[in-house]
């Protein structure tokens, strides 16, 4: 605000306090928030929109035990992700962090119809992760003809290990447009579980921040609601 009042000065001779140029904008309707990063190479709205349909009619059509899943990687660090809360005026919350940078490394899919996750925890994602992670999908699938798996276009899901297995699954891996996040619905999902697990919470040991993890993927029954209103697939579309 205040920054806007030296320019208000500047360009028009009109003198503000900052108060009183923060009342003036928020009569005007503004409000004072961060920007939202976007991928700086979004695909074309067209390509994000073609996708959007394709998936819809794969949905609409899919047989009875067939599943839809989202898959990518998510690498949460041992220390609290800072996040806004109410806190009384004149008050502070301080919160304790870790000194380590130790992190997890965990592969998975979640399944936006039945609000199911199948996770898995590896010292690296790579082709072999991968593969072992495609063998608990089909275990958690026994009557599924086909599983659509979608995933972003990291270079070990085009690897010859993971294209060789794929000749003999059930899955089909299907590449979501290239920098287009916004279409990948487990991203809605990882920053949840951060969000649940992470945000403003101290766990002193790796052990305790694993159980935590661990604990959040065998209740996520209790969270079923939330995530079905979360996981539509009301896609965002980025524009430039």
């Amino acid at each position: 605000a205040a920054s806007v009042a030296r320019w208000v000065k500047e360009h028009f001779g009109v003198q503000y306090t900052e108060s009183g140029m923060t009342a003036l904008l928020r009569r005007l309707g503004y409000r004072y928030k961060k920007p939202k990063l976007l991928p700086g190479k979004a695909p074309d709205p067209e390509v994000q929109e073609d996708f959007i349909a394709s998936y819809k009619a794969l949905k609409a059509n899919k047989g009875e035990h067939d599943a839809i899943l989202f898959m990518d990687a998510t690498h949460p660090q041992h220390n609290p992700v800072l996040a806004g809360g109410w806190i009384k005026r004149g008050k502070r919350f301080p919160l304790k962090s870790n000194t380590g940078r130790r992190r997890l490394n965990i592969n998975g899919v979640i399944d936006v119809e039945t609000m199911a996750a199948v996770i898995r925890y590896d010292d690296t994602i790579d082709a072999a992760s991968t593969i072992a992670l495609f063998k608990q999908i089909e275990a958690a699938y026994p009557k599924a003809a086909k599983i659509t798996v979608f995933c972003d276009n990291a270079r070990y899901y085009r690897s010859k290990a993971v294209r060789a297995y794929l000749e003999e699954s059930r899955i089909d891996l299907q590449f979501l447009p290239p920098y287009a996040p916004n279409l990948n619905l487990i991203e809605r999902f990882w920053k949840f579980f951060k969000r649940q697990v992470l945000y403003n919470r101290y766990y002193e040991s790796f052990a305790d921040y694993k159980a935590a993890c661990n604990q959040f993927f065998a209740d996520l029954d209790q969270h079923a609601d939330q995530l079905r209103s979360l996981l539509s697939d009301n896609f965002e579309i980025v524009r430039a």
